[in-house]
């Protein structure tokens, strides 16, 4: 399975919560968590599992949109990530005015303006022990960054999984092969098609669904009897806001394209010497999309059943 290092995701994160900014209106959280408290108990739980969730950002960006009494199971393969998981959520907590302590061994409480999450983390290949994870009393299932690296046979066995238990899906920056630079350059179009066919290459899930995932995860969603929403989550990047980030996408993109095609290193490396140089006066704009996926039963009569 593919990793990623903490430097990365942290990097990251903050374009990912910008992106997701402008996708709550339509997924529409507090709705959906509404009717998955209908008929319980005062005070009862929304059971989130958070799959590939590397130092935790999915549940710092969801918690609080959910609102009132959470669990939290925090899934991943690598054991570096999963042991930064407290000291993430602790700063989290200090820079947001939230309280945090241990609530049982190995399991945070965080308490903040309208919600509480107690949360814990499970150590898991994903790849071959998908079977083994315990969806039941599960009411959402969610990931970011993931839906992408999959394949199509690791989709069907998640969902082979989630279907029984009733449970939601949420996948968060999912790409969508959107890739714009402002000014453009005469090589982007051959640099993005190599970095493209890169992306469907196997991430250790076998085949990657690369910039196909959402289509197809949504085609086999309809065809099981789910309803969705989607909106785009797109990363808008430039020196301006965040120099090392801008260079670490041409310098990704690059690498890539080459290991895709080692006769295409002139041209490659050319189109990263410009991008380099010209980074000041450029923009990047990198297409995601975001979508819950809602099974039967559990839809508003006026939501779509596709996007």
């Amino acid at each position: 399975m593919t990793g990623f290092s903490a430097d990365w995701l942290a990097l990251r994160e903050p374009f990912d919560r910008a992106a997701r900014e402008t996708t709550w209106s339509t997924l529409d959280l507090p709705s959906h968590t509404a009717r998955w408290r209908e008929g319980a108990e005062p005070g009862a739980c929304v059971n989130v599992i958070d799959l590939a969730c590397g130092s935790g950002a999915n549940l710092r960006a969801l918690a609080p949109r959910i609102g009132g009494p959470q669990k939290w199971r925090l899934v991943d393969h690598d054991p570096v990530l999963l042991a930064a998981v407290p000291a993430a959520m602790h700063q989290w907590a200090r820079d947001c005015g939230y309280t945090v302590a241990l609530s049982a061994p190995a399991v945070l409480r965080i308490t903040g303006n309208g919600f509480s999450v107690e949360l814990a983390t499970e150590r898991r290949d994903l790849v071959c022990e998908i079977d083994a994870i315990d969806f039941t009393q599960t009411h959402l299932v969610s990931a970011s960054a993931l839906l992408d690296l999959v394949s199509a046979e690791w989709l069907a066995a998640l969902l082979r999984n989630v279907r029984p238990t009733n449970a939601a899906l949420l996948f968060a920056l999912s790409v969508d092969g959107r890739t714009t630079w402002s000014p453009g350059d005469e090589a982007d179009e051959h640099v993005h098609r190599l970095f493209a066919e890169h992306q469907r290459r196997d991430k250790g899930f076998g085949p990657a669904l690369g910039t196909e995932a959402v289509q197809h995860a949504l085609r086999v969603l309809t065809d099981e009897g789910y309803t969705f929403l989607q909106a785009q989550s797109d990363w808008h990047i430039s020196d301006a806001n965040a120099p090392n980030m801008h260079a670490a996408m041409i310098e990704g993109m690059a690498a890539a394209a080459l290991e895709q095609d080692p006769h295409a290193a002139s041209a490659v490396q050319q189109w990263q010497a410009r991008r380099l140089a010209h980074a000041p006066q450029s923009q990047l704009t990198v297409g995601h999309i975001d979508f819950i996926a809602l099974p039967p039963g559990q839809a508003r009569p006026h939501e779509p059943s596709s996007g």
